[in-house]
């Protein structure tokens, strides 16, 4: 395994833990959740994607995204606490949109399946 998907593991597994444990911003909620962390080559930044189940219009997503990112320098104080590397990635938080249009996309693709079955049968 790389070591930036080593760092990124840990990184994902440390602001999942700093999220739930540590976090007193009530605008951040209870249900956040690390989907996706992507470490730079040179280590100096980690692209974590986020999702909640509160953030359910795009005003609260925003809201999140920079409460999130204005905490960055804390999210890196916590993460230095924990790893003995010379350099602690710089977290960028993004709003993770694949869960919420997971489900839409599996519905269109069964939909087209089935549209496809329904004129073989008719050609057929």
């Amino acid at each position: 395994m790389s070591r930036e998907l080593r760092v990124a593991d840990f990184v994902r597994d440390e602001i999942a833990k700093i999220l739930q444990t540590q976090m007193r911003d009530p605008r951040v909620g209870a249900f956040v959740s690390v989907s996706d962390v992507r470490v730079s080559k040179d280590l100096s930044y980690a692209e974590i994607y986020i999702s909640a189940l509160e953030a359910d219009s795009a005003e609260k997503k925003q809201e999140l995204l920079d409460v999130l990112n204005n905490a960055a320098g804390f999210f890196r104080s916590e993460l230095a606490k924990q790893h003995k590397m010379r350099t602690t990635p710089r977290p960028r938080f993004h709003y993770d949109e694949l869960l919420e249009s997971g489900p839409r996309l599996e519905k269109l693709i069964a939909d087209a399946v089935a549209e496809d079955a329904t004129r073989q049968d008719q050609n057929g």
